[in-house]
């Protein structure tokens, strides 16, 4: 199995090895979800050897980075032409493959219920912050408490798929309303969670880059006071006993993570 580079602090592209190149090359130039993150969910909080399941799949980082780092990846995802794009970079992969089911999340007791998890990792959609189909089935295309309603009946049954005394990594950030006030989305998770009998257990910040994020905070801050936003909540929630889910997990991976990284544990 390939030791993947990306948990060592390295970012010139020089020094990465093939495969996490390759994966970071995966999309380039649209939203890519980072593969850091991936990989410290995966070597603290997922067995060796475990089953993860995701909502919300999306792009193919999440499953590769999985299959590199033995564990059994089944990710639900709405598009099928966004299926299709994963299945295309199979050939990133390692074993055991990752699986992408073309579906609806809502259906997510039906589609996997041959399923028992190991580990629910998952970056759901921020409501509308970015639409990603015209689908009428796509959450980024609902009203607010029409999203709430699906986006917790969601977590409910993946929960439900999650062996006991296992662990959940939900990445989130909050949004905005039409009057441009958050919606409380990392709280709302919280509360769908524990509905869910899933104890709200860690929390991390992701900074994420600041990018041209200083321009339009001056331009948007004299006539709105809205301050800008560079950070996501990384969120563990634990189902049953937490020192037996810790046990689950094995011998904490860790040696390699360089300190001072941008993830930040809180």
């Amino acid at each position: 199995m390939t030791n993947l580079t990306f948990a060592k602090g390295v970012r010139d592209a020089d020094d990465l090895d093939p495969v996490s190149q390759a994966i970071l090359d995966v999309g380039s130039g649209t939203s890519i979800f980072d593969p850091v993150i991936c990989e410290i969910a995966y070597r603290w909080f997922c067995p060796q050897d475990g089953t993860v399941l995701d909502p919300f799949a999306g792009g193919s980082v999440r499953g590769i980075v999985a299959s590199r780092l033995g564990r059994h990846y089944v990710g639900i995802e709405l598009r099928p032409e966004q299926v299709a794009a994963n299945v295309a970079q199979l050939h990133l992969a390692a074993d055991p493959r990752p699986e992408w089911r073309q579906g609806d999340a809502r259906q997510i007791a039906r589609i996997t219920a041959d399923i028992e998890a190991d580990l629910i990792f998952s970056c759901p959609p921020y409501w509308n912050l970015e639409r990603y189909s015209d689908s009428a089935a796509d959450l980024s295309n609902m009203g607010r408490e029409e999203f709430f309603a699906a986006y917790g009946a969601i977590i409910r049954d993946a929960v439900a798929r999650l062996r006991a005394d296992r662990f959940a990594v939900w990445v989130i950030g909050d949004v905005r309303d039409e009057d441009g006030c958050y919606v409380n989305l990392p709280g709302r998770t919280v509360e769908a969670f524990e509905s869910a009998d899933a104890r709200f257990y860690n929390d991390a910040i992701l900074v994420t880059a600041v990018g041209s994020l200083p321009v339009r905070v001056g331009r948007q801050f004299e006539i709105s006071r809205k301050l800008g936003r560079t950070h996501q909540n990384v969120m563990v929630f634990v189902k049953g006993d937490p020192r037996k889910a810790t046990e689950a997990c094995g011998p904490v991976e860790f040696g390699e993570i360089a300190q001072g990284d941008e993830f930040d544990a809180g």
